[in-house]
């Protein structure tokens, strides 16, 4: 029996948006058909970010089809749902290559394409990107127009209202399409509220509503306040749009995202109009696959293959990923402390909350994708005598480091962060690889920071960061550990101490997190001491001296940048000890990391037990501090 290959013949034909603006309109939809047939096969072929693409297929279309890309600006948000724009914009071929290594960005990126006008993989910043380029235009005279697509998730963050409102205040000339995947409100979506949006953004709707203003012009002040009022509310009545009326722009909508030709009628008819617009548009995540389309959130990423039917894997001892040691931690802690709250910037699954959050609904706090706010939140709390967690990706501290420092650190709060996703996370990055971490919190006063080498020594510094008066930080990796056997009782490691885990000579490795068993490994190889250091901040001075007074060379290893990382702290305790023994760090580079496997990564940056020993061979040869000879010369070891 064989299988007969998908074709795509219109699809095919599609290498360009210039090409998809010379079909006719029974065509566009023969072409949605197509392309989400295609992404169905890709995702199989490569795995990728999966819901919310197949959510925008006819919105991607409409777009490219009514505004004269790349001339005219198109800004994606939360760029996991701008796959069907990469395939119609001459990535097709392409497309099986997206998250790996030499291969297509997960998100927009602006060297990729110039189709590409802004680089995202955070949410909420297309509203800003698309009123500078509005801006740029004006001033240089162009007539070109812009449009921002942006998420109903990344429409919870306060920088998403911040340019609406810059916006509305200066009547830029922009569009910004509100992609509503959210299924609350899927009962305004119908004939009615169809009816309303072909009226609202209808060129005689919009010459009465101008002409209105004109009469109300020249009424009294009273008068125009009245009508005004009874406008809004009569809108508000109809249609969920005040809101954005109050900040300026002219609201359109809500309507079906997935019907083609109202998409394509009504984008025409907004396309000349000035001034701030705004257009709500409804779809549905995983739209056309119905497991997707029964669990979104499961389906929002996808591995390859997974169209195809596999047998039951083997049962077997499952490994628990890092994120499921926090969950579990956090669900025990709270059994025992009724002052833990849990806080996170819309990452319940991701950050592994979902037990917290059904068995302590009173006390978990999901914000939105509202970092800044999450920390601020929890310095309030922290201020009339809660213990706030904040369970937030290392790449989106990032977003709040004002808070982190003006609200919590200068005031000695007592605030305990669990940093998920620290180090190199594989397929996203560099967006979402945190690699800053440790550089960014260890100048910051009042902090200490813990990196644990496995998963219960994780779990004990979960416990003595949340027992620490004052603001501690967890930093953890994605994925699993190597398996390490977990206590059920809630210890306390003591602040400040490291752990000499292998006594050797000349050498003494200080291994900062994950990388201890490529530093053991390594260890071994060379007779090195190695050490676990599990704080950043503050060091073990004690064993830091030791090592420095008893070794020739140390050795600094960390997943986070070199510059101001672990390695710049144990240099800078060191100068100010008055010693000077020779130092290596190794670490991440001064570079953005592209997109590959965490593994891939640590071996092309030496991190790995292999570039590890090639590091401190070339290091020794170039400092001449130490003479190899058998066992230590280089051409007797094997990488």
């Amino acid at each position: 029996m064989t299988t007969s290959t998908p074709t795509f013949p219109l699809l095919d034909t599609i290498q360009s948006p210039e090409m998809l603006r010379q079909l006719n309109a029974s065509e566009l939809l023969v072409l949605a058909h197509e392309l989400r047939a295609f992404f169905l096969v890709s995702m199989d072929r490569s795995g990728g970010h999966f819901s919310a693409n197949l959510g925008t297929i006819e919105l991607t279309i409409a777009l490219h089809y009514v505004f004269n890309t790349p001339v005219d600006k198109l800004v994606w948000d939360v760029g996991h749902q701008a796959y069907p724009h990469k395939i119609l914009t001459g990535r097709r071929q392409d497309i099986h290559t997206i998250r790996k290594k030499g291969g297509l960005s997960a998100f927009p990126k602006r060297s990729e394409s110039i189709y590409d006008t802004f680089g995202v993989g955070h949410s909420s910043t297309s509203i800003s990107a698309a009123l500078g380029m509005a801006i740029a235009c004006a001033h240089f005279k162009q007539d070109h127009k812009v449009a921002a697509i942006i998420g109903d998730g990344a429409m919870t963050a306060g920088m998403a209202f911040e340019a609406l409102n810059h916006a509305g205040a200066i009547r830029a000339n922009m569009l910004v399409v509100l992609n509503d995947n959210d299924m609350s409100i899927s009962e305004n979506v119908g004939a009615l509220s169809n009816y309303f949006a072909r009226i609202l953004s209808n060129k005689a709707y919009i010459s009465m509503r101008e002409g209105s203003k004109k009469v109300l012009n020249v009424m009294p002040k009273s008068m125009k306040e009245l009508a005004k009022r009874a406008e809004l509310h009569m809108k508000g009545m109809m249609v969920p749009g005040t809101l954005f009326e109050e900040l300026g722009f002219n609201y359109i909508g809500p309507i079906d995202g997935h019907d083609l030709p109202l998409l394509v009628k009504t984008l025409q008819n907004i396309y000349p109009l000035t001034g701030p617009q705004l257009l709500h548009v409804v779809t549905k995540k995983g739209k056309g696959y119905a497991p997707a389309e029964e669990d979104p959130i499961g389906y929002h990423a996808v591995s390859p293959g997974f169209l195809q039917q596999k047998p039951a894997a083997p049962k077997g001892v499952k490994k628990p990923t890092y994120s499921e040691i926090f969950g579990d931690w956090l669900c025990d802690m709270a059994q025992q402390a009724p002052q833990l709250v849990a806080i996170t910037p819309a990452m319940c699954e991701g950050s592994g909350m979902v037990k917290f959050a059904q068995a302590f609904p009173d006390r978990y706090f999901d914000v939105g994708i509202a970092e800044q706010h999450s920390v601020t939140l929890a310095a309030g709390m922290a201020c009339e005598g809660l213990k706030p967690v904040v369970a937030i990706y290392s790449t989106f501290l990032q977003r709040a480091y004002d808070q982190l420092i003006h609200d919590v650190a200068l005031q000695d709060l007592d605030v305990l962060f669990a940093l998920d996703r620290a180090g190199l996370v594989g397929a996203d990055a560099p967006t979402h690889n945190g690699s800053f971490d440790l550089s960014f919190l260890a100048c910051i006063p009042n902090m200490i920071i813990m990196a644990p080498s496995d998963e219960n020594e994780c779990r004990a510094m979960l416990t003595t960061g949340f027992q620490y008066p004052g603001p501690a930080a967890v930093r953890y990796p994605r994925g699993t550990g190597i398996g390490a056997t977990i206590e059920q009782t809630l210890q306390t490691l003591p602040i400040g101490q490291a752990q000499i885990v292998r006594k050797g000579k000349d050498l003494a490795l200080l291994s900062f997190g994950t990388l201890l068993p490529f530093a053991l490994a390594a260890g071994e190889v060379l007779d090195a001491t190695v050490v676990n250091m599990r704080f950043i901040k503050p060091l073990d001075m004690q064993t830091l001296l030791t090592c420095a007074k008893t070794h020739d060379t140390l050795v600094t290893l960390e997943e986070n940048a070199i510059i101001g990382g672990a390695g710049s702290c144990v240099n800078q305790a060191l100068l100010q000890a008055g010693l000077t023994p020779s130092v290596l760090n190794l670490g991440l580079p001064d570079e953005f990391t592209p997109h590959d496997t965490p593994e891939a990564l640590l071996a092309q940056y030496g991190l790995d037990t292999t570039g590890i020993l090639r590091s401190i061979s070339t290091f020794l040869h170039k400092q001449k501090s130490l003479t190899l000879g058998a066992p230590y010369d280089t051409k007797d070891l094997h990488y």
